[in-house]
C-alpha cells in the first residue's frame, strides 16, 4: 500500500509540474536535430476517454514532453469499442477525439470491427491519421498500407502495422464474409504462423530499404497462448530487423527484451487498457532503446483530479454531451411490455416481485435470442437473469433503455461444449429454485423442464462454486431439447453466452473450464441487443414476444 501511495504521489507531482509548464513553450537550447525521440503509444483504450490518464492527461503529457524531446503518438488498436460512448456513436466520437490528439499512426484491433466492416472503413476514412497493417486483406489484397515512415528531428522511423489473425474468432465472423457466407477478409491466419511472419518480414525489409534508422512494429498481438502461433513472441522470434514492438490485445503491461530470428535484442512493450498507462518508447541519439510506462494508479482519473483544460478535454466534454443526447434517441419500438417482474403484482412491502432470476420471461427470451442471432452459427444460447436488469415498456425503445437492460458490458462469447456440460449448466441454473439465482439461464435454440420439488443434486466447492452433480441423486432438469431433438450428452454443441458465465466462472459456472473457445468476446452485450432488435427484427419487438412469461422454453413441472 505504501509503495502504491508513493507511486501515486510521484505521478501527481509529475503531472502537476507538467500542467504548470507552458504547453507551447519549447526548450530552444536543444535543437530538434539533437533531441532524443519519445514514441508515446496507447492500446486497448476501449473508449475509456476519461479513465486513468484520460485523453486530456495524455494530451498534457505529449505537449510537455515535446518541450524536450521529439515526440510521436501512435495507437495499437481496440480504441473505438467498449463503453457506451463508442456504442452510441458507433465509434465516431472516439475518432473525433483521436483527431484532436494528433495521432501519427494507428492499426486495427479486433474489436475495432465490432460495428461492421463498412462502418470501420468509414471511420478510418474520417481519421486524420493513417491506419497501417501488413496482414489485413480482402481476397489477398491489403486494405491499408503495410508500413509508413515518420521523419522527425532528422531521425527516420519506419512503422510496420500487424493485426492479430485471432480477429476472425474474437470479433464478429459475419463481418468478414460475403453474402454467401464465405470469408473474403482475412489476416493471414494460417495454422503455422508462417504467412504472418513472412508478411511482417517483407514489410520490415521494405521499410529498411527506404533508409530508416529504426523499425518499430505496431502490433495487436498479445501474449495469450490461445493466440499462438501469432503472439508477439512468435513474431519477434521468427522475424529479423525489428528494433521494437509496441503491443496490445492481451491488456498486459509486460516490458520485455527478447531475441529476434538473428539473435538481436528487440524491445517489446505493452501498456494495458483504459489509459491506465501511457506507453513510452525512448530512442536516444546514440541508439539506446528502452521502454517504460507512465502509470496512473488512482481510481480518480487524472483529468478530473487536476481539472485539466485543453483541446482534448474539450473534445471529451463534447463527446460526453453527445452521449447524453444519444441516450434519449429512439432506436426501436416494442408493441409489448418486456418484463423482469411479475406484471401488476407487489409483495407485502409494496415492491415489485422479480421473476427473471427464477423463471422464463419474454425479455429473457429476447436477450437469449439476441445472443444466438449475433453469434456465428451457434446451436444454443444462454442469457442469465442476473444480466437482465431492467424492463422495457410498450412503446419506444431508447438507447438508455438498452443500456439499462445490460449495464455491465459483458461480452458475447461462443464455446464448444459437450451435451453433458450443458446438462450440468442447466442443473446449476435451477439449483436455487424456487428461490432466486442470478445465474438462472434463459435459453434460445433449446427447451427444458425442471422440477423444484426434487432436492438439487449440485455439489459445490468451498467457495460455493459448482463442483459436480451427485449421480446418486435424481436431477431436477429433464426433457432437454435442442433444435427439436433430444440433447445428446456425448455430442458437442456451440454455446453462446456472456464471457462472465462461460470463461470467468461467473455465478459459479465452472463446468465449462477448459472448453474450446470458438469466438472470444465478440461484442458487448448491449451492442448485441441493439443489433438484434434494429437489424434482425427490423426495429420492432412484436407479437413473437407478447407472452410475458415467454414462449414455453423453460417449464416448471411438479412431480408431486
Amino acid at each position: 500500500m505504501k509503495n502504491k501511495l508513493t507511486a501515486l504521489i510521484l505521478v501527481m507531482v509529475m503531472l502537476a509540474a507538467l500542467c504548470a509548464a507552458p504547453a507551447c513553450a519549447e526548450d530552444s537550447s536543444v535543437p530538434a536535430s539533437e533531441r532524443d525521440l519519445v514514441i508515446l503509444y496507447t492500446s486497448d483504450i476501449h473508449c475509456g476517454i476519461d479513465q486513468g490518464w484520460g485523453f486530456a492527461g495524455l494530451y498534457t503529457v505529449k505537449e510537455n514532453l515535446s518541450r524536450k524531446y521529439n515526440v510521436l503518438l501512435v495507437d495499437d488498436g481496440d480504441t473505438i469499442q467498449g463503453e457506451p460512448i463508442g456504442a452510441m456513436t458507433t465509434g465516431e466520437a472516439i475518432i473525433d477525439i483521436m483527431n484532436v490528439m494528433g495521432y501519427d499512426a494507428a492499426i486495427p484491433g479486433n474489436h475495432d470491427f465490432d460495428y461492421g466492416m463498412d462502418r470501420f472503413l468509414e471511420l478510418t476514412g474520417k481519421a486524420n491519421f493513417p491506419y497501417i497493417s501488413c496482414n489485413f486483406n480482402k481476397e489477398g489484397k491489403l486494405i491499408f498500407q503495410p508500413w509508413l515512415i515518420k521523419e522527425i528531428g532528422g531521425m527516420k522511423i519506419g512503422f510496420v502495422g500487424v493485426s492479430t489473425p485471432d480477429t476472425l474468432r474474437s470479433s464478429t465472423p459475419r463481418y468478414f464474409k460475403d453474402d454467401n457466407g464465405d470469408f473474403i477478409y482475412g489476416f493471414l491466419q494460417d495454422e503455422t504462423g508462417e504467412l504472418l511472419y513472412q508478411a511482417v518480414q517483407e514489410s520490415v525489409d521494405a521499410v529498411r530499404a527506404e533508409g530508416v534508422d529504426y523499425v518499430v512494429v505496431l502490433g495487436h498481438l498479445g501474449n495469450s497462448t490461445e493466440c499462438s502461433p501469432w503472439m508477439y513472441s512468435d513474431v519477434i522470434s521468427n522475424v529479423s530487423g525489428i528494433d521494437a514492438l509496441l503491443d496490445g490485445h492481451s491488456h498486459d503491461t509486460d516490458q520485455v527484451v527478447m531475441k529476434d530470428k538473428d539473435g538481436k535484442d528487440v524491445v517489446r512493450s505493452a501498456c494495458g487498457t483504459k489509459l491506465a498507462n501511457i506507453g513510452v518508447l525512448h530512442i536516444t541519439r546514440d541508439g539506446q532503446i528502452s521502454s517504460e510506462l507512465y502509470s496512473w494508479n488512482s481510481s480518480v482519473g487524472a483529468p478530473e483530479l487536476f481539472g485539466l483544460n485543453n483541446p482534448a478535454s474539450e473534445a471529451v466534454s463534447a463527446a460526453s454531451d453527445m452521449l447524453n443526447d444519444k441516450l434519449s434517441e429512439v432506436v426501436a419500438t416494442t408493441t409489448v411490455d418486456l418484463i423482469i417482474y411479475v406484471p401488476e403484482t407487489t409483495d407485502d412491502s409494496g415492491r415489485p416481485v422479480r421473476i427473471v432470476r427464477r423463471a422464463e420471461t419474454n425479455l429473457g427470451d429476447l436477450c437469449a435470442d439476441a445472443f444466438l442471432d449475433q453469434a456465428d452459427e451457434a446451436d444454443i444460447a444462454f442469457a442469465t437473469g442476473g444480466n437482465v436488469r431492467a424492463e422495457i415498456r410498450k412503446g419506444t425503445i431508447t438507447l438508455n433503455n438498452i443500456l439499462s437492460v445490460h449495464p455491465f458490458g459483458s461480452s458475447l462469447t461462443v464455446i464448444e461444449a459437450s451435451g453433458q456440460q450443458i446438462l450440468d449448466a442447466l442443473e446449476w441454473g435451477v439449483h436455487a429454485e424456487p428461490g432466486e439465482f442470478g445465474g438462472f439461464n434463459h435459453v434460445a435454440g433449446m427447451s427444458f423442464e425442471f422440477d423444484a420439488n426434487i432436492d438439487s443434486p449440485c455439489i459445490t466447492d468451498a467457495n460455493g462454486f459448482f463442483n459436480h452433480v451427485d449421480d446418486s441423486m435424481q436431477r431436477r432438469v429433464r426433457n432437454v431439447m435442442v433444435g427439436g431433438e433430444p440433447l445428446d450428452p456425448a455430442k458437442s454443441y456451440k454455446l453462446a453466452s456472456i464471457d462472465y458465465e462461460l470463461l470467468k466462472n461467473g455465478d459459479g459456472y465452472t463446468m465449462f473450464d477448459g472448453a474450446t473457445v470458438l469466438q472470444n468476446a465478440v461484442k458487448v452485450d448491449y451492442q448485441v441487443l441493439i443489433d438484434y432488435i434494429t437489424e434482425t427484427l427490423g426495429g420492432n419487438v412484436g407479437e413473437e414476444y407478447s407472452e410475458p412469461y415467454g414462449q414455453g422454453r423453460i417449464v416448471a413441472v411438479d412431480s408431486e
